[in-house]
């Protein structure tokens, strides 16, 4: 799994090295004196939050306002034990409420459609920005020249484009140019502030925050800083690919469970496969887990990848996503008719299934893979949407995520009426 940095990591090394305005924060060790007085500078208001590898903390209930000392210890305590997504904390913080009445959500990644890194904004951040995000108008888009990179004009350009006022657009403008110089500098594949607050006199405020490094990039290996480890706490899955992961060379087999609800991914390529499951969380696809196969694996590898991949969790999924870049040595027929067979293999087993396959991929053999891919899937009765390889992999995953949910209503729906 590729490194990660949370909100805990950014609030005490990456904000302060790059000049990125952020709350102020205490450790779940601070004396109940240090709280009392951070409260009273706080206005009486602060949260507590568990420093853990997952999203959805707040959905989780694991983001708790805290008003005094005593809730805030007792609160700080029960965080830490608290169990999410399959994981548990490496520890538990009390970090600053910022009050505001706007909110702006911001990313940082590298993108198929302009073969390079881009930002998104939208102006509806916090919990907010999955709706926000199927909203064309509620968003901009912007490729940044990654010689060039990103200027406060640039940024100020985008922000004005959203809506923003001039005061907001001064302040924040100004820190997004820190945010794509911390991006650029550490080697990270992403980057998200989710939301940034912005207080009543116009002060932006990162208010929560999640990246993915390149683990081969010089620049992350180069960067000086050492990221906190984390309780291994494996789900069965991750535990069972993590043996079959180790029991060859030949193939990547590496999965992460993400805790989602709607797509099972069948992800190659590595940078391509982390771009592609942030674009289904940014659009509601809410996928199982974060996968990265590839390398060329032979059939039985391939096979068993997937197999297993589909015994977990395909009985609750609402979409099989299997999708990538263009490869340049992974043959795509090969790794296509194995998980076409181990589709088959599971339908044998336990019986006939309507889950929808949307299926993007360019490389050797890429004719042979999807004609076999289609013959399963027609036998098999699955509806599926193929996609060329000169479609990006962020149009696909999008329109995966939006087909995901779709079927979810439409299975919610009928189900209601046959009760």
């Amino acid at each position: 799994m590729a490194p990660q940095a949370t909100e805990r990591f950014f609030l005490e090394t990456l904000a302060p090295q790059f000049g990125i305005p952020a709350p102020e924060y205490l450790t779940a060790e601070a004396r109940g004196a240090d709280i009392r007085r951070a409260l009273e500078r706080w206005g009486g208001r602060a949260l507590v939050k568990p420093d853990i590898l997952a999203g959805r903390r707040g959905k989780a209930g694991a983001v708790r306002e805290v008003r005094d000392m005593a809730e805030a210890q007792r609160e700080l305590k029960r965080v830490q034990g608290q169990e999410i997504a399959g994981r548990v904390p490496r520890t538990a913080y009390l970090v600053q409420y910022i009050p505001a009445e706007t909110e702006v959500y911001s990313a940082l990644t590298y993108d198929s459609r302009c073969l390079g890194p881009a930002m998104t904004l939208s102006p509806a951040g916090g919990v907010d920005v999955e709706e926000a995000a199927q909203d064309e108008a509620r968003r901009v888009f912007f490729p940044v020249d990654v010689y060039k990179g990103l200027n406060a004009y640039q940024a100020g350009e985008m922000l004005e484009q959203l809506g923003c006022s001039q005061p907001v657009v001064r302040g924040l403008a100004l820190a997004l140019v820190n945010v794509w110089d911390m991006f650029i500098t550490t080697g990270m594949r992403m980057c998200e502030i989710n939301p940034w607050r912005i207080t009543p006199d116009g002060q932006p405020v990162a208010c929560d925050f999640k990246a993915v490094f390149d683990e081969a990039n010089v620049k992350f290996q180069d960067a000086g800083f050492a990221l906190p480890e984390y309780p291994a706490d494996l789900t069965p899955f991750e535990e069972e690919m993590a043996e079959w992961a180790a029991a060859s060379y030949r193939g990547q087999a590496h999965v992460a469970d993400l805790g989602g609800r709607l797509v099972l991914p069948i992800l190659f390529g590595g940078g391509a496969s982390t771009i592609i499951t942030e674009t289904l969380m940014q659009y509601g696809g809410e996928p199982i887990f974060l996968s990265d196969f590839g390398g060329n694996p032979p059939y039985e590898r391939m096979f068993g990848t997937a197999r297993r991949c589909f015994a977990h969790h395909l009985a609750k999924a609402e979409l099989i996503l299997i999708l990538g870049g263009k490869a340049n040595n992974t043959l795509i027929d090969v790794t296509f008719h194995a998980i076409a067979d181990a589709l088959v293999e599971y339908v044998d087993t336990r019986g006939p299934i309507e889950t929808p396959v949307v299926i993007g991929r360019g490389g050797p053999h890429l004719v042979q893979g999807l004609i076999t891919m289609k013959e399963t899937l027609e036998s098999l009765g699955l509806p599926h949407v193929i996609f060329g390889p000169d479609t990006p992999v962020t149009q696909v995953a999008e329109y995966a995520a939006r087909l995901a949910q779709a079927h979810r209503t439409l299975r919610a729906g009928a189900e209601e009426a046959n009760s």
